[in-house]
């Protein structure tokens, strides 16, 4: 275990470290973990810059062929995020014997996990024509999307490997694998384009297939490092039937969890279509300032998951809470500056992403951006807040509720209150980001509470 594990004072009654060694141990876990999740934000953003110059039609089917994989991979990376809580429990128990069975759960579960989901990507033509997609980009999406295919199983793989070595304290070695492989999917994607460095010119095709290739690149680099670490003896060995219904069981939801939110932010986003595409366009813009900021508190929510689940499977309630706080302080404080920046420095955002002020359209896209990172500002404190939160409650094993409380929040409230804002009271664009930062804070409050209330029930019971 590296520096990023806990150390206790001997004798201390509660185990709990001072608050600002906490804060420096969820820092150590956070910033490699949030390296990692701007890593493959960049090769998103590198497949579409790519995409887009070889035409309209390609980034379009590229685009959506894109976003079926990752969205739905990302629901399905829940079912294994449950290892990152046992190992932890296991580290913070003194139960090395413990953490071997739940990464072969995790391996099983996320094989599991793919099998849907290839079947989905096989059949898209067919269920793409259904919905009233047209039939020429139908067929372009799943062309692409059946290269993807092959990459579902070493992207589910790549998610149980990573959530296991942040358990273990391992984070360091998520950034650098990332860092890399950000790198061999821009030139991958180019020469696979174009045809350059000896590489078959396959158009847009060449993307996915690049894509597919890092995957597979990025799950064998990892193994070879828990190889030489002398952690891939855990994948061998007999399975733990309860330790698979266990981790399934904190798994499913974690996956809903992912999932409600996922469509909220679809919902959104057909809401602003029919708004028009000068709605859309700022819609994509702005969200794509709130995705790449997200990235942090999602990363401090992963550090919680892992610095809670140690403290409780050590027995220190106390040292529990206050990981959680720790995480929420910064977590919470980087999106408050980030939110000054949307505030005071609305313009300049906009121009990264090369909108023209000086035509009709562009200025009005910019005109409706300008609102949105406005109200950006406290949608993203909010999403913040609510990520950590459920990151922390996951370190109590505590994955069921968040699930309701989260479609509550998202549906039950953040999805009427966008729509009545967007349409019936005329508020457009704006009321339909009201609504979603509506829904967001909802559920930060419901889950920052109950964390305040499991912990301290936890806690009494253990005094």
């Amino acid at each position: 275990m590296d520096s990023a594990a806990p150390q206790h004072a001997p004798g201390t009654p509660t185990g709990a470290p001072p608050f600002t060694e906490e804060i420096g141990a969820t820092l150590r876990l956070t910033l490699p973990l949030a390296g990692g999740f701007l890593c493959h934000v960049g090769m998103g953003l590198t497949d579409t810059i790519l995409l887009g110059g070889l035409g309209r039609d390609a980034l379009a089917a590229g685009g959506l062929a894109v976003a079926v994989f990752s969205t739905l991979t990302m629901v399905l990376q829940g079912f294994v995020a449950g290892i990152g809580i046992l190992v932890a429990h296991a580290q913070g128990g003194r139960k090395p014997g413990d953490i071997p069975p739940v990464l072969r759960a995790g391996f099983l579960l996320a094989t599991l996990a793919a099998a849907p989901l290839m079947i989905i990507l096989v059949w898209i033509e067919p269920l793409l024509l259904a919905i009233g997609e047209p039939p020429e980009l139908a067929r372009s999406v799943a062309a692409y999307d059946l290269i993807l295919m092959f990459g579902v199983l070493p992207s589910l793989w790549l998610a149980a490997q990573r959530s296991y070595l942040t358990a273990m304290h391992r984070p360091r070695v998520v950034m650098v694998i990332s860092i890399v492989a950000l790198l061999a999917n821009g030139f991958l994607n180019y020469g696979l384009m174009h045809g350059v460095w000896g590489l078959p010119a396959m158009g847009y095709l060449g993307s996915a297939t690049a894509t597919m290739l890092v995957l597979w690149g990025m799950f064998a680099a990892t193994t070879v490092f828990m190889g030489r670490e002398g952690l891939t003896a855990a994948v061998s060995g007999p399975l733990k039937w309860p330790v698979v219904k266990e981790l399934a069981s904190l798994g499913w939801p974690i996956a809903g969890t992912y999932a409600v939110e996922i469509m909220l932010f679809t919902a959104g986003a057909l809401m602003m279509g029919v708004l028009g595409p000068a709605s859309l366009a700022a819609h994509q813009v702005s969200i794509s300032v709130a995705s790449t900021t997200f990235m942090v508190p999602l990363s401090a929510a992963q550090a919680a998951n892992v610095r809670v689940g140690y403290h409780m499977g050590a027995g220190h309630p106390i040292a529990a809470r206050q990981a959680g706080h720790a995480a929420f302080v910064l977590g919470v404080g980087f999106m408050a500056v980030m939110a000054v920046i949307m505030l005071v420095a609305p313009h300049q955002i906009a121009a990264l992403f090369n909108l023209d002020p000086g035509t009709t359209a562009g200025a009005e896209v910019v005109g409706i951006v300008i609102h949105l990172l406005a109200i950006s500002a406290a949608f993203q404190v909010f999403d913040g807040a609510q990520t950590i939160a459920a990151g922390a409650l996951r370190g109590l094993k505590d994955t069921r509720v968040p699930l309701l409380l989260a479609g509550f929040s998202y549906w039950g409230v953040g999805f009427p209150v966008a729509w009545i804002l967007g349409f019936p009271l005329g508020l457009g664009a704006s009321g339909i980001w009201w609504g979603l930062a509506v829904g967001l804070a909802v559920a930060a409050l419901a889950l920052g509470w109950r964390f305040e209330r499991l912990s301290r029930r936890i806690l009494r019971t253990a005094l």
